[in-house]
């Protein structure tokens, strides 16, 4: 394994820039909804769905040809069905994520706030479960459709960074009021473990793997011969 310039492995430098990009996602995400009920809610959704959208992009800028950029296990689990990473780079994605969004929610617990249980996800029950499960699905699927349509044409001419950060923004936006729109289970499991809101962990520790599975599958089967590579 070859060392960078300043020390460090070729998995060492993926774990910091997935833990640190995870890090940044995740106080962007919940640290905007603390902040918001913190002030009386003045700030309002297109703050709080515009937050995770800048975060997440100028994180993907950085470190995008580091580690991917993945900053979420769901998207982690897709890579390692359309073999963009490898089954054993898994335990160091899926450590540096959950590890980076733990000390994400302490980040925002005692700088930002504890209200709003730290910007726990959680979803509309006025809707059916079934509703409900099969938008946090879709609202994944967008994301990691985005994603793999960025890493085919090679960064979408430059601007992939800002296409995956407007799909978070929008995906909050326009679906969170049903089903959260976490599509991020690392971003879910944190603050729920620290404030103690688990109860809806099961939707964002199931329903994100789904949707990303679903289209890792179909990049899969159609990638070559529906989609030629872009130079």
């Amino acid at each position: 394994m070859q060392s960078s310039k300043l020390g460090f492995s070729s998995n060492q430098k993926k774990f910091i820039a997935e833990f640190v990009g995870t890090f940044v996602l995740v106080v962007c995400a919940t640290g905007s909804i603390v902040l918001d009920a913190k002030i009386g809610g003045s700030l309002g959704l297109s703050f709080i769905a515009f937050a995770p959208g800048v975060g997440a992009a100028v994180m993907i800028y950085k470190f995008a040809k580091i580690s991917l950029s993945n900053f979420n296990p769901a998207v982690t689990v897709g890579f390692l069905i359309t073999k963009h990473i490898p089954v054993r780079l898994f335990p160091l994605y899926f450590t540096a994520e959950i590890s980076g969004a733990l000390l994400g929610t302490v980040f925002v617990k005692y700088v930002i706030g504890a209200e709003a249980n730290l910007g726990t996800n959680f979803p509309n029950y006025s809707y059916p479960i079934p509703l409900i499960f099969g938008v946090e699905v879709l609202a994944t699927v967008f994301l990691m459709g985005m994603i793999l349509l960025v890493i085919h044409t090679n960064g979408l001419r430059g601007f992939g960074w800002i296409a995956i950060g407007s799909v978070i923004g929008l995906d909050i936006f326009f679906l969170s009021f049903i089903s959260g729109a976490s599509m991020n289970p690392a971003r879910s499991l944190a603050p729920a473990i620290f404030s103690g809101a688990i109860g809806d962990l099961w939707l964002y520790c199931s329903a994100t793997f789904v949707g990303s599975a679903i289209i890792a599958v179909i990049y899969r089967k159609i990638k070559d011969r529906f989609l030629p590579k872009v130079q």
